[in-house]
């Protein structure tokens, strides 16, 4: 299946080059088919974690952990399309559970816009929003939350830089409750001055007749040009369950002090001891702390999203009530280094179309 799927990219790549043709001439908006991004991108290095002083051998040496295919463009003007989809990805049901999302746009005026197909489940945060190629350590409920589901969303733009998202889906939880069950997702996208906002009000099945609620309040903070401050604050609860004995904090400090470089200090914390077991994400008696910290270098001048070099390390500690299948565990430490590399395919037969050879 995965030869057949890199079979269709290179038949794609002849459509490619039509559609940079018809990216170059603007003079006609109401051109059809156009491909606006097509790219493979990968993470691979080495990595070594250890519980105390012993080395978790089966986690230790290199390894590739992405290998992303997206394509996004437009079919007719207004109706646009993206997939993204992860050739490394294994499944035990399907190959279309190994993409990530794959879901059309419309958009209908410049405040309203519909979406259908598979999405990311509209949760706020900006640990959440990010892409997980961009990310090294994170909250136990980052690893554990299904935030690829199938389903429909309308988008209303209030104001300028600010929209409210309502989205109907299938439940994150669906792999255990069963797959008729449901999520409804209200999210306001904002940015006020140096402040924007990933916040959300959700409510999930995690049974046929349960249903569970989350209020997540993703905050980003720009302290000047070169510095960055994220805090994310999420409740989970379900019916008598007592507020804020169930919740994940998550924040990250991040500061460029030159072109090109990066640097990151991290820290959440998940906590549930609600005493309920109706979160599968972050089990109850878990109380675990992760703090971590890394940097990034784009060695490349020109093209600093095509090539990173990365190092990052992590410690966590505490309490998972999460025995069998828990990320974070108590005395862990983790380090991996690595590079991160992008083939952006339009961008590559762009400039080998403005340097023929002679």
């Amino acid at each position: 299946m995965r030869l057949f799927f890199l079979i269709l990219v290179m038949c794609l790549l002849p459509i490619s080059l039509m559609a940079q043709d018809e990216q170059i001439d603007k003079s006609d908006e109401k051109k059809g088919l156009m491909i606006s991004q097509l790219y493979l991108e990968t993470r691979l290095g080495f990595e070594w974690e250890s519980i105390g002083s012993s080395t978790i051998s089966e986690h230790t040496g290199f390894r590739g952990q992405y290998l992303n295919f997206r394509l996004d463009g437009q079919i007719v003007k207004g109706l646009s399309y993206s997939f993204r989809h992860r050739l490394n990805k294994n499944t035990s049901s399907s190959f279309f559970d190994a993409t990530d999302w794959a879901h059309l746009d419309w958009t209908i005026n410049d405040k309203f816009a519909l979406s259908a197909g598979k999405q990311v489940v509209a949760i706020g945060g900006y640990e959440y929003d990010r892409a997980p190629i961009d990310l090294y350590y994170n909250s136990e409920f980052w690893n554990h939350i299904a935030c690829y589901q199938l389903g429909v969303s309308a988008r209303y733009q209030i104001a300028p830089a600010n929209s409210l998202l309502l989205q109907f889906c299938n439940s994150p939880f669906r792999a255990l409750a069963g797959n008729n069950t449901y999520g409804i997702n209200l999210m306001w996208s904002g940015k006020v001055g140096l402040w924007e906002t990933l916040w959300s009000a959700n409510i999930m099945q995690y049974t046929k007749k349960d249903w569970m609620n989350y209020v997540a309040l993703g905050n980003r903070f720009h302290l000047g040009n070169r510095i960055r401050l994220d805090v994310d604050v999420m409740n989970r609860m379900v019916a008598h369950q007592k507020f804020f004995s169930n919740y994940s904090i998550m924040t990250e400090l991040s500061a460029n002090p030159t072109k090109g470089l990066t640097v990151f200090g991290k820290y959440t914390f998940d906590k549930n001891n609600s005493g309920l077991d109706a979160d599968y994400t972050v089990l109850d008696g878990t109380e675990i702390s992760l703090i971590s910290a890394g940097v990034e270098y784009s060695p490349i001048k020109n093209y600093r999203e095509y090539l990173r070099l990365f190092a990052a390390a992590a410690y966590s500690w505490g309490e998972n009530g999460n025995a069998d299948s828990g990320v974070l565990q108590d005395k862990q430490t983790q380090i991996q280094v690595g590079i991160k590399w992008k083939l952006d395919v339009l961008d590559s037969i762009k400039r080998i179309k403005s340097h023929p050879k002679k």
